[in-house]
């Protein structure tokens, strides 16, 4: 096993240098500059995380950053678009050149969040406490500082403590999803009993799995969830809807085995290919109903980059390979969209990871590693092309101003954060020099299933 992942490891290398001579690495260059140093999408996180640097606020607990830097108001404790994305691009930056001033960097947010253990109102891994813990582990891991391990310690029994018992198990508010709800906080457990080795978390997780497949509705022989039963549009994919929340029970079977979990996933997939749009081998789901049944997104969020995540651990947790054709038949919704040189209904002008080209670039830079195909390597670098072009070089630094809201075109804004912002955005590239060195990034998200 060893040998033929070695053997990949080179394969991969040799495919993505070769594509990375063509539209990719001309960007690139671009917005390198004359010092360039042989790694070019190094150079460009190096870049971001400059532009990101310059924005810091320095406080007598740690270090913050706005997500517009342009409003210091906008400092914020989320994963999604605040400090503890921002923690983790500096600790990638960290792992990728060994400069010990990236891992101050990260070092220095992480001290800010500290304080929040105590009073972070919510429990969501986007949205939430499982964020803030999620970024200070990966620091302790970093540093070997055990204040940021007490850290995630305490706020896992927060957590705990927070869960209350409701129906067949337990959830800490009436929100469901990835984002800031029982979905992504069971995904941040499942990190957390890895980390601790102690299967406790996992059985909380499953007192929320219990909750929320109790919540499920039945429809077309399977099930789908509301992301709150009192708000009024169902989203039927990642972020917020039945495809993220069936993407958790997955993984939790996979913990596990308690059948029951794998069938309630199961059941949330058949509901989403009942309802999805198929034709030409291809896999988009709609965004909402009742009123988004014609509107497509194409991004991690309530895309076919987020929402293939779920077919994928289903093959990974049933060994049933017919998954992976809604693997690849969702990937060929992006094949085919037209995108990245073009925009569309629901891929507009963003460039983060959540709705826009990073997102989706990291997709299929994902699917070229796990299914061999160099296909998704050429469409990854048509993405990044795309991407840099896109940057605006100031001196040493680089952002990316855009859109993030599709109902708000003309409000263009360059954030600092991970789901919207720089900091994913330079993960991203940080990924890339990793894979064009046969390597991998340090960091893996609860929520991803391409661990392996």
């Amino acid at each position: 096993m060893r040998i033929c992942r070695r053997l990949f490891a080179i394969f991969f290398s040799c495919v993505f240098f070769a594509l990375a001579s063509g539209a990719g690495l001309a960007a690139v260059r671009t917005v390198g500059g004359a010092q360039a140093t042989g790694r070019p999408f190094l150079d460009a996180a190096k870049k971001a995380a400059a532009w990101v640097r310059s924005s810091a606020i320095r406080t007598p607990e740690g270090m913050t950053w706005p997500a517009d830097p342009k409003d210091p108001k906008s400092v914020n404790t989320t994963l999604y678009a605040g400090t503890p994305g921002i923690v983790i691009f500096f600790l990638e930056t960290y792992y990728a050149t060994g400069d010990k001033g990236f891992l101050g960097d990260a070092a220095g947010g992480a001290d800010a969040l500290l304080s929040d253990v105590v009073t972070e109102q919510g429990t969501g891994l986007y949205e939430g406490l499982s964020g803030v813990l999620f970024a200070l582990e990966e620091t302790f891991k970093a540093t070997g500082n055990q204040k940021y391990r007490q850290g995630f310690l305490a706020g896992l029994e927060r957590i705990r403590a927070g869960a209350v018992r409701k129906g067949a198990g337990v959830e800490w508010s009436s929100v469901t999803d990835i984002i800031s709800g029982s979905a992504g906080t069971g995904l941040f457990l499942i990190y957390a009993s890895h980390e601790t080795k102690d299967r406790t978390w996992l059985d909380l997780a499953s007192r929320a799995a219990a909750r929320l497949i109790e919540l499920g509705k039945p429809e077309r022989g399977g099930l789908k969830w509301a992301m709150d039963p009192q708000f009024p549009r169902l989203m039927p994919n990642f972020s917020h809807g039945t495809a993220g929340i069936a993407y958790f029970l997955a993984r939790l079977y996979q913990e596990t085995k308690r059948k029951e979990f794998l069938d309630a996933a199961s059941a949330g997939a058949k509901y989403l290919l009942s309802v999805a749009s198929t034709e030409g081998e291809t896999c988009r789901i709609f965004h909402d109903e009742p009123d988004g049944k014609d509107l497509y997104y194409l991004g991690w969020c309530h895309g076919p980059a987020g929402t293939a995540r779920l077919f994928y651990a289903l093959s990974e947790a049933t060994g049933d390979a017919s998954w992976l054709n809604w693997v690849r038949r969702s990937a060929n919704a992006l094949l085919k969209s037209g995108i990245p040189e073009k925009q569309t209904p629901g891929f507009w002008n963003n460039d983060g990871i959540c709705c826009g080209l990073a997102g989706v670039g990291e997709f299929f830079l994902d699917l070229g590693r796990v299914l061999k195909d160099k296909s998704y390597l050429e469409f990854c670098d048509r993405v990044t092309a795309r991407l840099l072009a896109r940057a605006t070089l100031a001196g040493n630094q680089i952002s990316w101003v855009q859109a993030e809201h599709r109902v708000r075109p003309d409000f263009l804004v360059a954030q600092t954060g991970y789901m919207q912002g720089a900091a994913g955005i330079g993960t991203f590239l940080l990924h890339l020099d990793a894979a064009a060195r046969g390597a991998r990034g340090k960091i893996i998200f609860p929520d991803t299933p391409f661990d392996n």
